[in-house]
């Protein structure tokens, strides 16, 4: 956002009165951000809406009148085109209704740290949160690479936005993938279950998806996936062999790789230190991949913010493996898939309706 912009509009909606002072600071530390409104609950945040302007809301997900789940499709019918970042405590219920909220039009979720946390914790949970609100509220106004320019230290791929004729295309490969793997972040998960949905467990090969979460969000984001794709679909486990039609997805605070053993490819984890400020990240999981499959090995780039990726691309497709990502224009964030297309790793660019036809292809060698 250049100097003498209108700040970054944000309501809070938590029916605790100390949350919603703790995150006001916290947003407000940044000078692209002013938090406009500040309610208790889900009913008092959309008469806030038809009074002023808002570009994010970070909301609550237990309250009492107007929960965060009941208020969400509320709030996107009176504004289309609002961010809405959902924020719980980190339990399974939280958690699971979180996952919900963004298949009901979230675009996000932050995780509180608990009250007995550490200051670390508090200190990079109001990191995640300034950075998410930036990133979606200039995607909201200015498009993806709008937000992710100024995302701040999470995001630090795009100091410009790249226009889309800077997409530089490589030769698509003729070689038949044995594996697929699969890269996202912010907006991934309901590029996800739209994506693994479409493909309805048409791809007879291994899966592996390295999705920016925390443990817990993990195991059911992968319960979630296994209903949308019909496929089973767990996290994966050190040691565990690859098997053709299932997919692995990186465990919360893990990075996810896959070595040989013998005859087999096993999944191996390790709590390396973050790359990308991520862990689980998507790079470890590409480096690992490429020297075991080369051109065998099929990569799709799902929304994101930040670059996690686009180092493990650059490695997949000097050892002959194709890559695909998805568009600005269906992109929550274009950070990470914009980090791959404009550096000319990848074979196609398309939007997320299209990348299942496109990898079904390429696997089957038939039309979708």
């Amino acid at each position: 956002m250049t100097s003498g912009a209108d700040p970054y509009r944000v309501m809070i909606v938590d029916d605790s009165a100390v949350i919603r002072g703790l995150l006001t600071r916290a947003l407000e530390q940044d000078a692209t951000i002013e938090v406009v409104a500040s309610v208790a609950n889900g009913q008092m945040a959309l008469s806030q809406l038809t009074r002023q302007p808002v570009d994010v809301v970070v909301l609550d997900i237990e309250m009492p009148v107007m929960d965060g789940l009941t208020a969400l499709p509320k709030l996107l019918e009176l504004r289309p085109g609002l961010q809405v970042v959902m924020a719980s405590t980190l339990t399974r219920k939280n958690a699971d209704v979180s996952l919900r909220a963004l298949r009901a039009g979230a675009a996000d979720y932050v995780t509180k740290p608990s009250s007995g946390g550490e200051l670390h914790s508090a200190e990079a949970f109001k990191r995640e949160l300034t950075a998410k609100v930036k990133a979606l509220a200039g995607a909201a106004r200015g498009g993806a690479a709008a937000g992710q320019r100024s995302a701040g230290r999470s995001a630090p791929v795009s100091a410009q936005r790249v226009p889309a004729p800077a997409i530089r295309l490589r030769q698509a490969s003729t070689v038949t993938p044995e594996i697929l793997a699969i890269g996202s972040s912010t907006g991934g998960p309901q590029a996800l279950f739209r994506l693994l949905g479409d493909l309805k467990g048409s791809l007879r090969i291994p899966v592996l998806i390295t999705q920016h979460m925390p443990a817990t969000f993990t195991t059911l984001l992968a319960e979630h996936l296994s209903r949308a794709s019909g496929m089973e679909c767990a996290e994966g486990k050190h040691g565990e062999p690859l098997r053709a039609g299932r997919i692995y997805v990186a465990p919360g605070d893990w990075h996810m790789t896959v070595a040989a053993e013998g005859t087999h490819k096993v999944i191996r984890l390790n709590q390396d230190p973050p790359e990308n400020f991520c862990r689980p990240a998507v790079d470890p999981m590409l480096r690992s991949l490429a020297p075991l499959y080369g051109p065998r090995l099929l990569v799709t780039i799902l929304t994101g913010m930040g670059a996690d990726g686009a180092k493990g691309c650059e490695t997949v497709v000097a050892a002959g493996g194709q890559v695909v990502a998805q568009d600005e224009a269906t992109s929550v964030v274009w950070g990470m898939p914009g980090a791959v297309a404009t550096r000319g790793f990848c074979s196609a660019v398309l939007p997320i309706e299209e990348i299942s036809g496109y990898l079904r292809r390429q696997v089957l060698r038939s039309a979708a």
